[in-house]
């Protein structure tokens, strides 16, 4: 390991934060560094996880696996595993700062360089919390209250500290998204160069895919409307395999396909390599996420199109804030100006549906279809 790689800690929570470190670590030129998993409880994240965590390896770079979640004595283990890295580390890449453990982890290092890559959307929001001087709350919640909120308060102040640029201290923003800029901020464009190197182009089928969210799973908008209009787009548009998120839980999928008639697939890798590798389709339609920034990068030597789906404000839930459907709304229009994407519309009729169209094979599905 060279002087410059043993100086660099990188910390991935989820298999999207490994792939773009991998990504960064591309576009920053050669030079082995450590990569630390934290896995999540979810066995897809962590079966993707692994599967990212060879990929990792197999390009070149030292990955340990490491956890840090579940009981009282397991966290405590954990950092004090980590204290001594950190201590070391002259340059610390992350990929989700509004994570209490990463901002723990932040709290509990010396003044060093910062590099945050993408973990989603959640980066713009990151970038203009951060200009604005403000605790890191993530867009669909609620600032924290209460005794736990006011304990954590004090690392919370001093993550973001960290994340601040000063004197002896740079921080780049390595990501995709279109991101507020800030003074002293450097932000560099992923284009998913090495990716496009690894894999692809992929085939196409010809027909066309829905990208699932988790928007359902994180309380933003009703279950049944989603599947509503998630059947009605369907049909629409021929839609015959659904890529699930990572996040969505088996009875709303036995749902979808029994409404829908879908194809559901359970990708084992992150969208954006499951894309390049193939195949897929050749019309992708997607929610408000992630990969309507992405996916027009990774597929850009293609002819594959990417559509945005536009929310209707009768899909959200009662608690959902003006603040998480205009990120949403923001989402959506800056995938539209920056990659020229299409929007698409949706009634979501209520009532239960029904489709007879049949599913093709496919060595991720994770149920068959309706038949």
């Amino acid at each position: 390991m060279s002087s410059q790689g043993a100086e660099t800690l990188a910390f991935a929570e989820s298999p999207v934060q490994l792939l773009n470190i991998l990504e960064w670590a591309h576009t920053s030129g050669p030079g082995a560094f450590t990569v630390v998993i934290l896995p999540p409880h979810g066995s897809a994240s962590r079966g993707q996880l692994r599967r990212m965590a060879r990929i990792a390896r197999d390009s070149g770079c030292r990955v340990l696996w490491r956890e840090a979640r579940g009981g009282a004595v397991t966290p405590s283990r954990a950092l004090a595993a980590l204290a001594a890295p950190l201590r070391r580390a002259r340059r610390l890449v992350i990929g989700d700062p509004f994570s209490r453990y990463l901002q723990l982890l932040l709290s509990m290092a010396r003044r060093c360089d910062i590099v945050v890559v993408d973990d989603g959307t959640a980066t713009m929001e990151f970038t203009a919390q951060l200009a604005r001087g403000e605790r890191l709350v993530r867009w669909h919640r609620a600032a924290p209250r209460g005794a736990r909120a006011a304990l954590f308060a004090p690392v919370a102040r001093r993550a973001v500290a960290r994340l601040t640029p000063t004197k002896g201290r740079s921080v780049e923003v390595f990501t995709a998204m279109p991101v507020q800029p800030m003074p002293g901020i450097s932000v560099t464009a992923n284009t998913f160069a090495w990716t496009r190197s690894q894999f692809g182009p992929p085939a196409l089928t010809g027909g066309a895919d829905m990208v699932g969210t988790s928007l359902v799973e994180t309380g933003v908008l009703d279950e049944d409307h989603y599947l509503a209009a998630v059947t009605e787009l369907a049909r629409a548009h021929g839609v015959t395999r659904y890529l699930a998120h990572r996040k969505e839980g088996p009875e709303k999928l036995r749902r979808l396909i029994h409404r829908a008639g879908l194809e559901i697939v359970r990708p084992d890798l992150p969208l954006e390599l499951v894309a390049r590798r193939g195949p897929i389709g050749t019309k992708i339609l997607s929610f408000p996420s992630t990969v309507v920034h992405t996916l027009p990068r990774i597929l850009a030597d293609t002819t594959v199109t990417v559509a945005v789906v536009d929310i209707s404000e009768a899909w959200y839930t009662d608690h959902v804030t003006e603040r998480a459907s205009g990120f949403l709304s923001n989402v959506t229009n800056s995938a539209l100006g920056a990659h020229g994407l299409t929007t698409l519309s949706a009634t979501a009729p209520s009532g239960p549906t029904t489709s007879s169209r049949p599913g093709s094979d496919m060595q991720h599905t994770a149920a068959p279809p309706a038949p």
